[in-house]
């Protein structure tokens, strides 16, 4: 052992661990008049607050939103979930297929149209749909707490009116 090593050696042993430091907050003034910047974070917020009330149940945002469609609308095929959800038709395919294979959906050949397949909740799926319904009724309220339910509600509508105007005119 050299000198020099012998001497790093006993500065890295002798000295005390720092005391970590919260990192400070950034000025985000050059973002913040951006409503896709502002979207972002909230939908950050409220991807962690999902999370933590939809993991226990082993859902993605995904498997949720598709609990949640096929529970609503009865008679849904796959290509009207990946073009609800933005999804594409081979991602689709792939969520679906762990939907089954935990035995929450099923796939059933359309008597009408032998090409589609329309997906069915199972029991067990249609008992998980139930379950996060209820906890998604009540799961946003802490972090929605700084409005007011008319806020909410205007907050709600406008977003939708953007999502609205993103989507495609519906083909004939």
């Amino acid at each position: 052992m050299t000198a020099s090593t012998a001497a790093r050696g006993a500065k890295t042993r002798d000295a005390a661990p720092r005391p970590r430091r919260a990192a400070a907050a950034l000025d985000d003034s050059a973002l913040a008049h951006l409503v896709g910047y502002t979207a972002s974070r909230a939908a950050l917020e409220m991807k962690k607050v999902f999370a933590q009330h939809m993991d226990p149940l082993g859902l993605k945002i995904a498997e949720f939103s598709i609990l949640m469609l096929v529970a609503s609308n009865g008679v849904v095929n796959q290509k009207q979930l990946g073009q609800t959800l933005d999804i594409s038709a081979p991602n689709m395919a792939v969520v679906l297929d762990r939907m089954a294979e935990h035995g929450w959906v099923e796939r059933v050949r359309s008597t009408h149209d032998r090409r589609a397949q329309h997906i069915h909740l199972t029991p067990a799926g249609r008992a998980l749909a139930d379950r996060a319904r209820r906890i998604a009724a009540t799961m946003e309220e802490p972090a929605l707490a700084p409005l007011s339910r008319a806020e909410r509600a205007l907050l709600i509508e406008m977003l939708r009116k953007l999502v609205a105007r993103a989507e495609p005119a519906p083909t004939t």
